[in-house]
Formats: structure tokens, C-alpha cells, sequence
């Protein structure tokens, strides 16, 4: 079975709630879903380690929308704030 295609897939931020065995991750979506999400093989790769409460995006396929893959983890500040400049 060929894989999805780029274009059809569904890029969507979250918040990491439970770590689970093998890498896998309970994240609930900014929409107020909860998926499994495992961690992208370039992210194990270059040992970028996730933390309960870090902020991600994920990829999702449109056909099965309770799973995913983490792409991409949001840095934070060392306060957890954004800032910004006027």
C-alpha cells in the first residue's frame, strides 16, 4: 500500500499529556482530541528528547485520524513564555 502523499497530509499542533512505551506519545490537540503519536524517525535520530507538557506538531493521515506522528517539537523560552517585542 503506497503512502500518503504530502499534500494530503493533515498538520495539527498539540500538547504532550502521556508518555508511553516504544516512544509513543498521548498528545491532545488543540481542537480537544486526544491521538497516539509516535516520534518521526529523524526526530529519534538526532535524540530530540519530548517532555510531558511540550508542545508538538503532528502529522496525520486523513483516513485514520487517531494516529500520528510527531514532527516537530516547539521550543520554549526558559520562563515558558513567548516574548514579544513592540
Amino acid at each position: 500500500m503506497p503512502m500518503a502523499k504530502e499534500e494530503e497530509k493533515i498538520q495539527v499542533d498539540g500538547t504532550i499529556v502521556e508518555a508511553l512505551p516504544g516512544t509513543q506519545f498521548k498528545v491532545r490537540l488543540d481542537n480537544g482530541h486526544e491521538v497516539l503519536a509516535y516520534l518521526s524517525g529523524r526526530m529519534r535520530k538526532y535524540y530530540i528528547r519530548i517532555l510531558l507538557g511540550d508542545r508538538v506538531r503532528v502529522e496525520m493521515s486523513p483516513y485514520d485520524l487517531t494516529r500520528g506522528r510527531i514532527v516537530y517539537r516547539q521550543k520554549k523560552t526558559s520562563e515558558g513564555i513567548v516574548e514579544e517585542e513592540f
